[in-house]
């Protein structure tokens, strides 16, 4: 058995004791370790099987929100954001071997990853297959949570594959929103699956996922040309509903609150407003976001909802009333905000 072999199936065997040194914000479900992404942030759309069963090996994740899966050495390296090698030295410290002679071949010799290839191309082609959302469920869903600011970034699609909770590929009618980078590149498709008899979400695990790449990317909506303010905030409804209210505004949706503290602003962008959740999620997305584009020169101030996050204020409240909030927000930091935010 080759090295590498071996440190996998080790680290395998103490995927228990990994989780729970590496991960502590995660927790046990059954036979799973339970957590947000990647990044080991507390909640449940990554599953680690944490014993073998049903044939399936101990050690192997899947995140039901990106479509990404793999074994314990690929989530490290996802985690670090570190090479393979690298990966491979941080688990050979968690389990105590040595490191090995330097003219040794590498551990790396003929082991075949089990992370899934990079998705951003099969993102591409989904959303170029969609429909403009006009007259769809995907328009219904939308305007049934009170938003009325749409894009090119939105199409549609009636059958968009997912896997199930048990691991069983599935169909089911999609909003579809394209993530781009700075450049407008689509780096990959974010998927709201859709229960198009009551216009809402469907009654699935994770009814809203990502394929492709999301980190320091968007969900984007062009303001007025040559704007340097910007709008960036978590979920796709909560954008939309700030955007409803300033359909001239530039927004950027980042879709998670971990998302949006990894967000890249275009360099063009003077103001950065940051339309958070309430809750220490949202609050320590916009810390970190703040902290990493103050230094580029951008001038950052937060705007918060009364409620959950700015799509329950727009239900509640109504169009005119969370305008007339934003407007106030704005100007308590100091801005008249200009006449091209709104109508």
């Amino acid at each position: 058995m080759s090295a590498a072999r071996e440190i996998v199936e080790q680290l395998a065997a103490r995927t228990e004791a990994f989780c729970r040194a590496w991960f502590p914000n995660g927790r046990r479900v059954g036979n799973y370790w339970k957590m947000g992404d990647t990044t080991g942030a507390a909640g449940r759309s990554l599953a680690i099987r944490l014993r073998p069963a049903g044939g399936r090996a101990a050690g192997r994740w899947s995140d039901y929100a990106t479509d990404e899966f793999g074994d314990l050495i690929d989530l490290i390296e996802m985690h670090k954001n570190c090479s393979k090698r690298e990966a491979f030295n941080e688990a050979r410290r968690f389990l105590g071997r040595p490191d090995p002679e330097p003219d040794r071949p590498s551990m790396l010799d003929g082991v075949v990853s089990g992370r899934s290839s990079d998705k951003t191309e099969a993102g591409r082609r989904l959303f170029s297959i969609g429909r403009p959302v006009g007259k769809t469920p995907a328009e219904r869903y939308l305007r049934g949570r009170n938003i009325s600011r749409f894009g090119s970034a939105l199409a549609y699609h009636s059958r968009v594959y997912f896997r199930d909770a048990d691991d069983q590929t599935r169909q089911l009618p999609a909003l579809l929103a394209a993530i781009t980078d700075n450049d407008g590149a689509i780096t990959g498709c974010a998927r709201t699956f859709l229960d198009v008899r009551n216009d809402a979400l469907a009654p699935i695990e994770e009814p809203k996922r990502v394929l492709g790449r999301l980190y320091g990317n968007a969900i984007r909506f062009a303001g007025r040309p040559g704007s340097e303010d910007l709008v960036a905030g978590e979920g796709l409804e909560t954008v939309l509903s700030v955007g409803s209210a300033f359909p001239l505004l530039s927004l950027a949706a980042c879709l998670t609150a971990n998302h949006l503290g990894l967000f890249d602003p275009p360099p063009q962008i003077r103001r950065l407003w940051i339309a958070r959740d309430n809750g220490t999620a949202g609050e320590n997305a916009a810390a970190r976001l703040r902290a990493r584009v103050e230094p580029m020169g951008m001038t950052v101030y937060e705007l918060a909802p009364e409620r959950d996050d700015f799509n329950s204020d727009l239900q509640e409240d109504g169009l005119m009333a969370l305008r007339v909030r934003l407007t106030a927000a704005m100007r308590d930091c100091g801005i008249d905000p200009p006449e091209v935010l709104q109508r």
